[in-house]
């Protein structure tokens, strides 16, 4: 009789003889549910632990699913706050005939603001700041509000000498409402703090604090000067429904014939919507990366419960079961366990998700009420349960090898060493898992293809380690050590060591973090390389030419170096080689974009390069040749952008001159450094009488020197804006310090699933750490030396894996540096170091929490389970 009909005849003598095969299928299954039911009723605790593992990655996913559905529908909600009108139409130049015609014909409640930066100047204490002028004139906004403090400053600093000044500005300079500002000549009464505006974030205010002043006061501050970059905003409220798509339809090509743009509520929604999809695309992502190493933890865990399991599985199969039904008895149970698990961190992930909104505050437009997303849930639950099994597969297909002999003699029948093509098979599954899951969260098959890549090569590389550490450990072992600190660098190669696992989670999770403060430095390192030694630090522009000697006068007056006067000219691209705007309108497949002759150029001319400049290809000429067409040197990068090449021919519209020219070189610009970098570089005697304006750049020593040198600047020169590397270096660090804490939250969860890794194999393992125990007191090792030794395990452990993950950060960074960012890389150490060790004392006090109970075990109590 074989085994399939043994297994037959104990069922029916369970449940009765059916001659119906279907009954007796469902019979089959019902006896499998039974088994796996009785077979978890002394592991259930264990089977949890298997699970616990993913629990945190689960409950991050669902917190930003829920956070981006929440945020998605805010959007929806309050597009039209973010916009403050049905329509607003803008440009950079004034508006032409056409453009105030099309304005006329709109009809509607209409609203005109100017945006331009300009320096500000508190009369109290004289205080300075670069900040963006917002002048207004009508009802604007028409959705939503101008949150202010007091309410009523929103409404009446319009038709007043008054304004309203961001909340973080006044801050700075410790303002309150009736304070004075001075804005160009014109001196402003403050009507209140502006705490929100249409579409401003908490980020943005920090780069350039809003000023509104009333639109009829902006001639007289005298900032509108020739060379001024100010741009145009028109936002009409329609008095009746409108076909939105009828009207950007019929608008739409007078707009670009004058270089001017809109936007719709519809569009807002689009735009606001895509990049907050950015945003929680990426969180979602090192999210995932926590529940991939969740999921390390669960096969581990599987491993292991298997491998106690075999004597079980082998008595099944002496009475009949065939190895698929020993198989289904444990995925039965890993299901059930991992569809709990996973509705334990859907539950954790909702509870997270209500404190999301206040850490990403700085970066949302909208105020998000929180809400649970059942959709978030399902696809956490899903997702869980899921990859739980998928997982624990991988050990669990090594059930189907156990052979009923090993229940009769389990020490001479050997372990199955024979490679199994169904585990590459779920390698393969895993590896189309990740890169489907990538894929739906970049909407990108390269993005993603790369995402899994650097995914696995970071499991390999840190299993690699894991295991070449073990081999060493093992090779070099140190004889001449103590008996405890031998045993417990023992620990790391001796069966059922938990090194791979461990310095795979931990690792990796300590890597994530530690890059983030590298790169952190890195990008902070760029700028500060800028104010060191003799390079300039501070740039003043949008100087008239009939100011630019009293402007230096003025620098050098202070005691300050005048390092550079750079002239600056506007202008348009009108051709290239004979190619205009109008012909591209006409066919569109010509190779060049539109964009290239809608933007305006600011331009220069000299007759060298400057340090951050250097020829990549083609010949600089410094002055232009008597005969021919003048060459221009070009920004390398945006040339290759736009199709141009070497020896093509450019006509620039210089104020209405044409002036036609070739390019001759490409350029590599370092836009890193402190100075006045351009995209196009003319030579000397080309554009020299054309109207212009200077920049000068100068080096200030300190923050005194510079809040005085600005003082004064302003109040003799109100149109000049500076620009305060100081400044920029501390609203940068300020910035990397809200986006850090955002990916260091979010890596955060990486760190603890590592942790609870560490927790569950401690668990797992410890019938195992329970006989070495015994062992080792039978021996006569008192628990204090049990206990050191477990200590020293641990140690090595945490040590191990936050050194691996340092190192891997270490290499990555300076990848980042050397090839990205190309800078040098000098990191700072000490608050990585500070994280390893962190990491290692965690490590410790974690393996010996969970030892405590092993510890304690009487020696007999194993005996008689031996027994």
């Amino acid at each position: 009789m074989n085994d399939s009909d043994t297994v037959n005849t104990r069922l029916n003598e369970s449940f009765g003889q059916e001659e119906n095969n279907g009954i007796l299928n469902a019979l089959h299954f019902k006896w499998l549910l039974q088994m796996a039911w009785r077979d978890s009723r002394r592991s259930r605790s264990r089977l949890f632990l298997f699970i616990s593992s993913i629990i945190l990655g689960i409950a991050a996913l669902v917190a930003i699913y829920s956070l981006g559905n929440n945020l998605r529908d805010e959007v929806n909600n309050q597009a039209a706050s973010l916009l403050g009108a049905d329509l607003e139409i803008s440009g950079n130049q004034a508006p032409a005939e056409p453009i105030q015609n099309l304005l006329d014909s709109l009809g509607g409640q209409q609203s005109q603001q100017r945006n331009f930066a300009s320096m500000v100047l508190f009369l109290k204490n004289g205080g300075t700041r670069l900040i963006q002028v917002r002048a207004l004139s009508g009802q604007f906004p028409y959705y939503g509000s101008l949150e202010t403090e007091p309410a009523s400053a929103a409404s009446y600093f319009r038709n007043k000498q008054e304004a309203l000044v961001d909340e973080t500005l006044m801050l700075q300079f410790n303002a309150k409402p009736g304070d004075s500002i001075k804005v160009g000549e014109v001196t402003f009464a403050i009507a209140g703090k502006l705490i929100n505006a249409p579409g401003q974030t908490g980020f943005t205010s920090s780069i350039a604090p809003i000023v509104y002043i009333p639109l009829h006061y902006l001639k007289q501050t005298q900032l509108m000067q020739k060379g001024s970059r100010i741009s145009y905003h028109y936002f009409i409220k329609f008095n009746h429904a409108v076909d939105e798509q009828k009207l950007t339809d019929q608008i739409k090509p007078v707009l670009e014939a004058n270089d001017y743009h809109y936007d719709t509520v519809e569009t807002q929604k689009e735009d606001t919507g895509r990049s907050f999809a950015d945003l929680t695309r990426f969180l979602s992502l090192v999210g995932f990366i926590a529940l991939l190493l969740g999921c390390t933890g669960v096969a581990s865990a599987v491993h292991v419960y298997v491998k106690e399991k075999i004597n079980s599985i082998a008595i099944l199969r002496c009475l009949g079961a065939k190895a698929s039904q020993a198989f289904i008895i444990f995925l039965v149970q890993i299901v059930c366990i991992g569809f709990i698990g996973s509705i334990a961190g859907a539950a954790l992930g909702v509870a997270i998700q209500q404190f999301l909104p206040f850490v990403l505050k700085d970066f949302l437009p909208v105020t998000i009420t929180t809400s649970v997303s059942w959709t978030a849930v399902f696809e956490g639950i899903i997702l869980g349960t899921g990859i739980s099994i998928l997982f624990a597969l991988l050990p669990l297909i090594f059930i189907r090898k156990v052979s009923p002999l090993q229940a009769l003699r389990a020490s001479f029948e050997p372990a199955v060493k024979k490679q199994d093509p169904i585990k590459w098979s779920i390698y393969g599954l895993i590896a189309l898992f990740v890169y489907g899951f990538s894929w739906l969260e970049m909407s990108n098959w390269k993005k993603a293809f790369y995402f899994t890549l650097s995914i696995a090569a970071a499991l390999v590389i840190l299993a690699a380690i894991a295991r070449l550490l073990m081999w060493l450990v093992r090779r070099f072992f140190p004889s001449s050590w103590s008996y405890l600190w031998r045993q417990g660098l023992a620990n790391l190669y001796r069966p059922n060591n938990q090194t791979t696992i461990l310095i795979i989670s931990i690792g990796l999770g300590t890597a994530l973090i530690s890059t983030l403060f590298f790169v952190q430095s890195i990008l902070l390192g760029r700028v500060t390389i800028a104010t060191s030694e003799d390079q300039p630090n501070m740039v003043l522009f949008d100087i008239q030419s009939s100011q630019k000697e009293g402007v230096a006068n003025l620098v050098k007056g202070n005691g300050l170096p005048v390092k550079e006067m750079i002239p600056i000219v506007n202008m348009r691209l009108d051709e290239v080689n004979g190619i205009t705007a109008a012909d591209l309108k006409k066919d569109s497949t010509l190779k060049y974009s539109r964009y290239l002759f809608t933007r305006e150029y600011r331009c220069t001319f000299r007759d060298s390069l400057t340090s951050t400049e250097k020829i990549t290809k083609g010949k600089w000429t410094g002055n232009a040749p008597p005969k021919g067409l003048p060459p221009i040197s070009m920004e390398e990068n945006y040339a290759k952008r736009n199709g141009i090449n070497i020896g093509d021919t450019v006509t620039f519209n210089v104020q209405g001159v044409m002036i036609k020219t070739v390019v001759g070189s490409f350029r590599e610009v370092d836009w890193s450094r402190i100075r006045t970098n351009f995209l196009i570089v003319f030579p000397e005697g080309v554009i020299n009488d054309a109207p212009q304006f200077e920049v000068i750049l100068t080096k200030v020593p300190s923050q005194e020197v510079s809040a005085k040198f600005q003082r004064e600047m302003v109040q003799q020169y109100p149109n000049v804006s500076i620009i305060d590397l100081g400044l920029v270096l501390r609203v940068l660090n300020s910035i990397m310090d809200k986006i850090g804490f955002v990916i260091r939250f979010m890596a955060g969860f990486s760190i603890l699933t590592g942790l609870v890794v560490l927790i569950s194999s401690v668990l797992i393992s410890k019938y195992q750490r329970m006989q070495e125990s015994v062992l080792l007191r039978t021996l006569g090792a008192s628990r204090k030396r049990i206990l050191a030794i477990t200590a020293l395990e641990y140690f090595f452990l945490g040590l191990l894996a936050a050194l691996t993950g340092f190192l891997l950060a270490l290499a990555g960074s300076w990848a980042l540096a050397h090839y990205v960012f190309d800078t040098p890389f000098h990191p700072n150490l000490l608050p990585v170091l500070i994280l390893a060790l962190a990491v290692c004392l965690l490590t410790i006090i974690t393996g010996l929490i969970n030892s405590f109970g092993i510890l304690n075990r009487p020696p007999l109590e194993v005996l008689r389970r031996e027994v």
